[in-house]
This record gives C-alpha cells, structure tokens and sequence, in this order.
C-alpha cells in the first residue's frame, strides 16, 4: 500500500508542480512583453477588470493555484505513504 501512495503522491507532485511553473510563466508573459499597439491603445479604454490581458492573468494565476494544490496533495501522500511503510 505504501508504495502505491509513494507511485501516486511523487507524480502529482512531479506533474502538479511543473503544470503550476508554466501556467505561472504563462501569466507574466503578456504583462512582460508590450504586446500589439492596436490593442493596447483599446484595452486602455475598458475598466481594469474587463481588459483582456488582466483577465487572462486571473485565469492563468487561478490555474497554476490549482495545479499547486495537486501537487501539495502529491507531497501529503507521500508523507502518509512514509508513515505506513516499515522502518
């Protein structure tokens, strides 16, 4: 049983935590770079909460939160799975 947790926490953990890197790297990467003027000059117009590049941020935060919380259950199961198994 203890090495099925181990099998199971290491690749959430593995496969959450990369998923959280990239998402995250994908959130910065339009508010890094300055993008196409055209739009910009629009998106200035709308309110802060309705522009496009500050919603696809929310989006992309609220996911790699989400993978991050994986991968931490990931780590929960091995540290369970380490309980369980004999010294």
């Amino acid at each position: 049983m203890a090495f099925v947790l181990i099998l199971c926490g290491s690749t959430a953990l593995t496969i959450g935590a990369y998923r959280s890197v990239v998402l995250a790297r994908e959130a910065l990467g339009p508010i890094v770079h300055e993008g196409d003027p055209t739009r910009t000059a629009v998106d200035d117009t709308r309110p802060l909460h309705e522009r496009s590049r500050v919603r696809l941020f929310a989006a992309r935060v609220g996911g790699s939160l989400a993978w991050l919380a994986v991968a931490m259950s990931g780590l929960y199961l091995v540290a369970r799975a380490s309980e369980l198994s004999p010294a």
